[in-house]
């Protein structure tokens, strides 16, 4: 991106000129500004690149430890099971956008599944003062997984929630297993196992899928002392991603700041 240009001077120039004067800096400083802004734009992009990495290796990373022909740690007891069969469904509450609220208790539209949240739930962005019964609240571990959504693929998505006492609202599933760590289904539901996800969604506009044909699902897991160690390890690389992320946040705001500073 070229931030001097003729051009757009004379055209800028003249679209302003009966409302107020503008001051130029010569064309060597002008070289220099332009130069110094586009060492800033290649490394907010080389910085993209870095978490496209990160996140390309994590699925792949997520891939090998949770498939029992890939994972070669000798030691590991692995099971085949439904998804039905290791844990429970129930919908969310009855809440909408409507009941966001700027104080109260925290809470997760199904929505904020594909926008905000990733595998594994850390933090929450949104409170309710809306009251559901206790059943709607999160307990450590659950999985949420929308029950509707624009296209197959986008439908097999899941969220292990590691906040306890969040309210879980709109068109989700909650499913609650004490035999596979929430965080493991989360990876099994997004990396594993998501194309038979979105084989058993329904729907055109809106795709559906219903607890039940998840349930149906199988899946292979490890046992609990390897699900830990996973679980540590994902949250490793996870970590990383964020912290890449928060740099390239910090670039972004910069570069804003220095283009207010030259352009104002």
């Amino acid at each position: 991106m070229r931030y001097f240009n003729n051009t757009f001077f004379y055209k800028n120039l003249c679209s302003r000129a009966l409302s107020f004067s503008v001051n130029i800096p010569s064309l060597s400083e002008q070289e220099k500004i332009a130069s110094f802004l586009e060492k800033v734009d290649e490394r907010i992009r080389i910085q993209k690149r870095i978490i496209e990495t990160l996140k390309k290796y994590k699925r792949g990373v997520v891939k090998t430890l949770l498939d029992p022909k890939q994972n070669q740690r000798q030691d590991v007891i692995w099971t085949t099971d439904t998804i039905g069969n290791l844990g429970t469904f129930i919908k969310g509450a009855a809440l909408s956008k409507a009941d966001i609220s700027d104080s109260g208790t925290p809470f997760i539209l199904y929505g904020e599944l594909y926008t905000t949240y990733k595998e594994v739930v850390r933090s929450v962005v949104r409170v309710t003062q809306a009251s559901v019964d206790d059943m709607y609240h999160s307990k450590l571990g659950d999985v949420v997984i929308p029950t509707s959504g624009e296209t197959p693929e986008e439908i097999s998505t899941a969220s292990c929630i590691m906040v306890p006492d969040v309210i879980l609202a709109g068109d989700l599933n909650i499913y609650r297993s004490t035999i596979v760590d929430g965080r493991i289904m989360s990876y099994l539901l997004n990396h594993i196992v998501n194309e038979q996800i979105a084989r058993v969604a329904q729907g055109k506009s809106v795709v559906h899928v219903q607890a039940s044909e998840i349930g149906k699902i199988l899946i292979t897991y490890p046992d609990h002392k390897e699900q830990e160690r996973i679980a540590q390890i994902l949250e490793l690389l996870d970590n990383r991603i964020v912290a890449s992320e928060n740099t390239l946040n910090s670039m972004q705001k910069m570069k804003k700041a220095l283009l207010q500073q030259l352009f104002i």
